[in-house]
């Protein structure tokens, strides 16, 4: 079978208002980082993947406003709308079709220029469910209580997931929300949404990622060491709410369970050096963790507070901060897969984990995680 390697990462500085830059400024920032990361112009590119959302960017045809900054001109040019891990997905597809050889994908989003909660309210269905008015936090509100129900998850195991995640910030240089924060700080912070308060939440962010894939033919001829694609998969769930247990997410057991068959990967939680896991709300990195393997059930939160995923602990979980100290939605899957490469190359300077061979990525589309995306990535081919 045919590989695919990336081989060049760029990125802004995740901020809560970019005030001064537009979509392109931020994408023309990310793209010549990770051309110069690379050691590639934008003539050594073949082709283009732009990941945005008519939604967040309040435009139609959204990534029509990034294509010129994107080096898209006299060249191939696609577009995927939802988390960046899909974008990296089509583009994958791209570099191992035999028609090209090399792939740009950018991912960009602009949370301050947007009303999350009108955005995310038009997710639902519009003939039962969009007329209750709820919203993407309601929602995984819903499923935080059922997922606590179900594993006797503690509201301060979740308050552990935020200490975390803001605390391994300050390493990150381009992590919006470095904090040193308390479990008793985030369970005393503004209630949100039951259980959810403001500490247990993402931030609103502005961002954009790049990355550049190639085909195992010429992933060696730049300057970068590719970082390999072991595995990738990614399933979807029933689009209704009510359709499925939302105290579970069999689509992530299923797409992880096939990048893991893919990767050769017999058993991720000894086989897994490090993971960015989409913790868009605390219960999520305790939920996912477990619906893929790397926690057995219902004890993600007794593991966390062993020390499991802290930096030095067995399976380092979002080193970078995670979603938590930064989300730009639409980008925010780039970002985790710019991290786990930077991880896996030994360059990730103040938040590097002390072994980092193969690291695991999940990104995220839809209501309480009714599709995930999971890659696996690695150090050899």
């Amino acid at each position: 079978m045919d590989r695919a390697a990336i081989i060049g990462i760029g990125m802004t500085k995740i901020e809560k208002n970019k005030v001064r830059d537009t979509f392109a400024d931020m994408v023309w920032e990310a793209v010549n980082s990770a051309l110069d990361d690379a050691g590639m112009t934008i003539n050594d590119i073949d082709n283009v993947i732009t990941t945005s959302s008519d939604f967040w960017d309040g435009r139609t045809i959204s990534c029509m406003a990034v294509g010129d900054a994107s080096g898209a001109a006299h060249k191939n040019v696609s577009c995927v709308e939802g988390d960046g891990t899909y974008g990296a997905f089509y583009g994958m597809t791209r570099s191992l079709s035999g028609s090209y050889k090399t792939t740009l994908v950018t991912g960009h989003s602009k949370g301050s220029q947007s009303v999350s909660s009108l955005i995310t309210n038009s997710a639902f269905d519009p003939i039962y469910e969009r007329e209750l008015g709820m919203d993407m936090i309601t929602a995984c509100a819903m499923q935080a209580n059922s997922y606590m129900h179900r594993t006797k998850t503690t509201p301060e195991q979740m308050a552990m997931v935020s200490v975390k995640n803001h605390g391994n910030a300050f390493k990150n240089p381009v992590a919006q929300l470095p904090m040193k924060i308390s479990v008793d700080d985030v369970l005393k912070s503004e209630m949100i949404a039951d259980p959810l308060h403001k500490l247990d939440c993402s931030p609103v962010s502005d961002g954009c990622c790049a990355i550049i894939i190639a085909h195992e033919s010429v992933a060696a001829k730049f300057k970068q060491k590719p970082v390999w694609v072991k595995g990738v998969s990614f399933c979807a769930d029933s689009f209704f709410f009510g359709d499925r247990d939302i105290s579970r997410a069999k689509s992530l057991t299923r797409a992880a369970k096939n990048a893991y068959a893919m990767a050769g990967i017999n058993d991720p939680k000894s086989e897994i050096d490090v993971a960015e896991i989409y913790d868009a709300f605390t219960y999520q990195e305790l939920m996912w963790l477990e619906e893929m393997g790397l926690a057995n059930d219902a004890a993600a939160g007794k593991l966390l507070e062993k020390g499991e995923f802290n930096m030095e602990g067995r399976l380092p979980v979002n080193a970078s901060g995670g979603l938590l100290s930064g989300h730009p939605v639409i980008a925010a899957g780039l970002y985790s897969m710019s991290e786990v490469v930077k991880q896996i190359r030994g360059d990730a300077g103040e938040h590097q984990v002390k072994k980092a061979k193969t690291g695991l990525v999940q990104g995220v589309n839809g209501l309480g995680g009714q599709s995930h995306c999971v890659w696996i990535l690695d150090k050899d081919k």
